[in-house]
């Protein structure tokens, strides 16, 4: 089960990643290659899709975490990150602007990876056989 908890969390930190790359250099590649690329995938669609994947992923991990180690010290940040990012979707740039909505994006973001980092550091930390046999 940690070995599962530890992989979930290091998908979760990777989802995060996602949102921050998204939000920050995908009108960028859409720019660059609108020449090159004749399809458009709606902005918004993926927010949602990789929220979609993040809000259980990080749930699931959180949850094993707490479970297997008892710490409920960084918890809060996850749960926090989570809610700003669903926030900063279901609001989006017409109701926060398009800074206000990045900025959401980037510290969810932030919070929901630290959450994570220390819910995998915290699994490592314990001393059992299932936990270091990789």
């Amino acid at each position: 089960m940690l070995k599962t908890q530890m992989n979930s969390d290091k998908v979760a930190v990777t989802l995060s990643a996602a949102c921050v790359i998204h939000c920050f250099f995908a009108p960028s590649f859409i720019i660059l290659t609108s020449g090159i690329l004749s399809i458009s995938i709606d902005n918004e669609f993926v927010h949602y899709l990789i929220l979609l994947a993040a809000v259980p992923v990080s749930i699931f991990a959180l949850y094993l975490g707490y479970k297997n180690h008892k710490n409920l010290s960084f918890l809060p940040f996850g749960i926090i990150g989570l809610f700003i990012l669903i926030s900063a979707v279901l609001l989006g740039e017409a109701a926060l602007g398009e800074m206000g909505e990045r900025a959401l994006t980037l510290l969810g973001s932030l919070l929901v990876a630290y959450s994570h980092f220390r819910n995998h550091q915290e699994c490592k930390a314990i001393e059992c056989d299932s936990c270091h046999s990789r």
